[in-house]
């Protein structure tokens, strides 16, 4: 049985956004986790379906951050007039259902448990013509993974500084904790990098945006990613551009994403 917990923890002013905490009981995991949810100003007073973008924090971070660290998300929402959703993604789960440890499933949670509390709970579009998927590094990775393999969930994705081929940090986020080390269980690490999936979507029509600072550390990374999708003729926007692998860098980058979803969902 689902149990759905619902807090309202901001709203301020008549015709303003809301933001609340939407805890979700996850079979899967067996645990619950909560989510961020910002409702656009118009929510209560217009009946009608909202898009969502589905927002993922990055490596130590927790469903919190982007609504801590860019308060700003809350116009996008009203701007563009779309709900998004904040989960929570654990510090180190990479997003995918862990092959060693069956207590890390957070692809099944998002894919499955989560897209259906938000359809069930919200007026949502209920198809991937309304529904994206972004988010920053360790988040970046996830958003793209997740719509790699469901691209029948998402019509548009999108990573910021994504840590997109992790097989160049094989000692590092606690990767090894869900895949097993490389040495032993090469295979895991292998089919579970981005990189490595852009097969998955050819002919998918998924609309994909990705960027990546120059001084960034998965800089390299995201390059080959770029080159890769132009030599499958993968069609993408990819840009570069100053900066570092931090919320300075994330706060601007959000603002290219934001525009591109919403172009993808007034197409």
């Amino acid at each position: 049985m689902k149990k759905l917990i619902f807090l309202l923890v901001f709203s301020s002013g008549m015709f303003a956004q809301t933001v609340d905490t939407l805890t979700v009981f996850s079979p899967s995991m067996q645990k619950d986790l909560k989510n961020v949810i910002i409702l656009p100003d118009s929510y209560k007073t217009e009946s009608k379906t909202y898009p969502v973008l589905y927002l993922l924090h990055g490596a130590y971070g927790k469903y919190s951050d982007w609504i801590k660290k860019v308060p700003e998300i809350k116009d996008y929402a009203n701007q563009y007039q779309m709900i998004i959703v904040c989960p929570d993604g654990d510090p180190f789960s990479w997003y995918f259902d862990s092959p060693i440890d069956p207590k890390f499933r957070y692809e099944t949670y998002i894919t499955k448990e989560l897209i259906a509390a938000i359809d069930q709970k919200y007026h949502t579009i209920p198809s991937r013509k309304g529904r994206a998927i972004t988010g920053l590094s360790m988040g970046g990775h996830g958003a793209f993974y997740l719509s790699f393999k469901h691209p029948d969930l998402y019509g548009s994705a999108g990573s910021m500084s994504g840590g997109i081929n992790f097989l160049k940090f094989t000692n590092n986020w606690k990767i090894a904790k869900r895949l097993g080390s490389y040495k032993d269980h090469p295979e895991n690490w292998e089919k579970n990098t981005v990189i490595n999936m852009t097969d998955l979507i050819k002919g998918k029509d998924l609309k994909l945006i990705f960027d990546c600072g120059v001084d960034d550390f998965f800089y390299e990374v995201n390059q080959e990613l770029h080159q890769k999708l132009l030599s499958q003729k993968i069609p993408h926007d990819y840009s570069e551009r100053p900066g570092k692998h931090n919320w300075k860098y994330w706060s601007n980058s959000i603002k290219y994403h934001m525009v591109f979803f919403n172009s993808f969902f007034n197409q």
